[in-house]
Parts: structure tokens; C-alpha cells; sequence
């Protein structure tokens, strides 16, 4: 069964709200196994909404819509949904009356624009929805199914969860699953890693998708089933071709961060870890010890933003240039022994947006290690928040490259 995703409301097209209702319904459809292959946002503009349930409908079997459904005059995905499938609107005095009794249970008088969460297309099925006073709607018009909830997100997963998946789950016939495993890269270009594995892509099930983020490459691989279990087989040859052809560049799955990675790595050495920074100011060190249990392997870190502190606290011999691997060897060396640990990762550079020794962008950074201290120059573009993001997840990944024995080499 396809089904297809609605968002209502002119806040989402302006950016004053974040539809976060589509990624819900999206991952609950997925869940089941239903196929989702287009979503829609659309303003308040009673032809437009009509026009998108009109579009949805002729290539979908199912329809979600969720916003307009309150008291006010905006809300008018019931009109809309009647002007799209030429259903009259109807009253319904039962409904009315419960709103009514919900406001005196309150000992409140409902403003008489409630009432219009009493109307609905004729033939519709109302959706009782305990967390608010506007019913959802289940339609069956022309073979196919519509369904209408709140844009509250509250009362839409309330809905979406008891009513709307179950409806969708038996009318489909059958239960799939749909399971995903994304697996996480560093060090290597989109299209790079997409030559790569250009062959695996061609699979339908499962099938290969690319994400690119906050400097990761994602490979996301995607599997439908009889179960979760029969999904992951699907999924395991896939992934471990994957795994062979991008070798380290992979460092983790699904929801695992690189900190997250790089403190079960140290752990499992019995390292301890702390931090010199300089351009990132301590981002680094936030990012270790933003997870719980980090205490247990980092034991601080050191913010030397001036070249003063380079040399008094850190031991760095030339600061007439520190924008060099040299100062970032000698930073994180410095740290290693300041901190009493076993690895020290150091950062320093050019943000911008005025050029200091090298031009903005530049980005320099040294692991310490008990074996070796190294350093690796490095360039991004962007401003100045996008360039120290980028280079302190650089920094957390050349450290578990560094521990790994597979400094890296791109």
C-alpha cells in the first residue's frame, strides 16, 4: 500500500514551525511496512490543499493530512478535502453536544467557533482524540482512504498510533516491515564513496541510499520483509560488502556518534584522553564530555586561544607561526603531559573570517598518542561556525584513526 503525507499549514511553508509530523507519520509508515514515496507541504489556500489531496489521491491509496482541522477560519482542511472529492459537508449534532459538555467539564463557555470541529465530509468516520477537541477523520472515497488529524503533534501521534496505522495495516492486507541500517563514514567525498559502491546500488531490495551531513557520509540500506528479523538477513551481505570496500572510513552505525565511538575505543584500550584547543575553543572537549559515563576516560581539557598560553602552558617553543603542524605536535604533546593522559588531541587554525598566518578555513590538527604524535592540515570552506563544526568532528575522527593504527592517509 503507498500512502501519502499532507502537511497543512502556511507556519511550515515560512519556517515558524518545524514540521516534524511528516518525519513521524514517515517513520511509522516504515515501520509497518507501508510504501511512502511522495510528501507534500502545502499553505492555507483552500484550491492549493484541494489540489494536493486531488494529486496525492491519483497516485497514492492512501492519503494523510495533518493541520486544519481546528476552530479557527484557516482551518480548512474539511472543505478542502470535500472540494477534492465532492463530498457535501455535513453536522454532526451528536459531536457538537460532546464539544459542548468538554468546555462545561472545564466550566468554560466554548467560543461558537468550536462548533466547526463538529462539521465533516459526509461519510466520514470520527477519530476520537482524548488530547484535544478536534476529532480526527477516517475517509474511504473511490477505493482509497483519507485520513485528516491535528497538526498538534500530541494529538496527531495519539491518532496516528491507535487509529490511523491500524486502519492502514488492515487495509493493506498484509504486514510488512521496513528496516534500515545506515552506516557512518568519514574522510571520503559523496561521489567518491558512491563510485565506490556503484554496482550495490542498482539492488531493490535491498536498496542503497546516500546522505551527506555535518561532514559524514551515510550509507543507508534499506530492506522490506515478512519481519525484522528476515529484513536484517536481507540487509547483513549488503553491509558487510559495504564495510570491506570503504574500510575505515566507516566508523559506526544508526544513531552511534563519533564520541560515542571514540570513548568505547578508549575504553576498551584503558586510555585516558584529554584536550589542547585553540580555534575551536573547547568544542572538543564539550563534545567528549556531552555524553554520560565520559568522566570515566577524559580527564579535561586546556582552551590556549592566545599564543601566550601556547607557550607557557603547552611547552610550544615558536609562536611566531602556530597555524602549523609543528604547534599542533607540540600542543597535544604539551596536553599529554599537563593532563597526565595517554592520548591528547589538538586543534588549532584559521576560522575567519580574517586570514591569520593562512587563509580561513584552515584547519590543523595533531593526536598524541602513547606510540606516535602527528598532525594533519586540513581545509574546509563556509563560515566561521561551519568551519570549527567540521573541524572538531576532524579532530574526534583522526584520534580513533590514530588509536586504530590507520592515521589517515586521503
Amino acid at each position: 500500500m503507498i500512502v501519502e503525507v499532507i502537511a497543512v499549514g502556511t507556519e511550515l511553508l515560512f519556517g515558524q514551525i518545524i514540521n516534524t509530523n511528516t518525519a513521524t507519520i514517515g517513520a511509522a509508515l516504515a515501520e509497518r511496512g507501508l510504501d511512502a514515496h511522495f510528501q507534500q507541504t502545502v499553505g492555507d489556500n483552500l484550491e492549493r490543499i484541494a489540489s494536493s489531496i486531488s494529486t496525492a489521491l491519483d497516485r497514492a491509496d492512501a492519503v494523510i493530512l495533518t493541520g486544519g482541522i481546528g476552530p479557527t477560519q484557516d482551518d480548512i482542511t474539511r472543505e478542502a478535502v470535500c472540494a477534492a472529492t465532492g463530498l457535501p459537508m455535513v453536522f454532526n449534532d451528536e459531536y457538537a453536544e460532546r464539544l459542548r459538555e468538554w468546555w462545561a467539564g472545564r466550566g468554560k463557555t466554548m467560543p461558537k467557533s468550536n462548533l466547526r470541529q463538529a462539521y465533516h465530509p459526509e461519510g466520514a468516520e470520527l477519530m476520537m482524540n482524548p488530547r484535544g477537541t478536534a476529532p480526527g477523520l477516517a475517509i474511504s472515497h473511490g477505493g482509497k482512504l483519507i485520513f485528516c488529524v491535528p497538526g498538534v503533534p500530541a494529538e496527531m501521534e495519539f491518532l496516528l498510533a491507535n487509529d490511523v496505522i491500524p486502519r492502514l495495516v488492515a487495509a493493506s492486507g498484509e504486514e510488512k516491515v521496513i528496516v534500515s541500517r545506515l552506516i557512518r563514514t568519514w574522510g571520503r567525498s559523496e561521489s567518491d564513496v558512491a563510485e565506490t559502491l556503484d554496482d550495490l546500488f542498482e539492488g531493490a531490495n535491498p536498496s542503497i541510499a546516500f546522505l551527506a551531513s555535518a561532514s559524514e557520509i551515510k550509507v543507508r540500506i534499506t530492506a522490506k520483509a515478512d519481519s525484522t528479523v528476515e529484513a536484517l538477513t536481507l540487509i547483513e551481505p549488503v553491509e558487510t560488502e559495504v564495510r570491506s570496500r570503504l574500510g575505515n572510513t566507516v566508523f559506526g552505525i544508526d544513531d552511534e556518534t563519533i564520541e560515542r565511538v571514540l570513548l568505547r575505543l578508549l575504553s576498551d584500550l584503558g586510555y585516558t584522553i584529554g584536550t589542547a584547543e585553540s580555534m575551536t575553543g573547547g568544542l572538543v572537549a564539550a563534545r567528549l564530555t556531552d555524553l554520560p559515563g565520559s568522566s570515566a576516560v577524559v580527564r579535561g581539557g586546556l582552551v590556549a586561544y592566545t599564543n601566550e598560553l601556547k607557550q607557557r602552558l603547552l611547552g610550544v617553543e615558536d609562536i611566531s607561526s602556530v597555524v602549523d603542524a609543528a604547534t599542533a605536535v607540540e600542543m597535544a604533546t604539551g596536553a599529554q603531559s599537563l593532563l597526565d593522559v595517554d592520548v591528547a588531541v589538538a586543534v588549532t587554525g584559521s576560522a575567519g573570517p580574517d586570514p591569520l598566518e593562512k587563509p580561513p578555513g584552515t584547519v590543523v590538527i595533531a593526536v598524541a598518542t602513547p606510540e606516535d604524535a602527528r598532525a594533519k592540515e586540513l581545509r574546509y570552506s563556509g563560515d566561521r561556525e561551519r568551519i570549527r563544526a567540521y573541524g572538531t568532528t576532524a579532530a574526534l575522527q583522526l584520534a580513533r584513526l590514530a588509536l586504530i593504527g590507520s592515521w589517515w592517509k586521503h
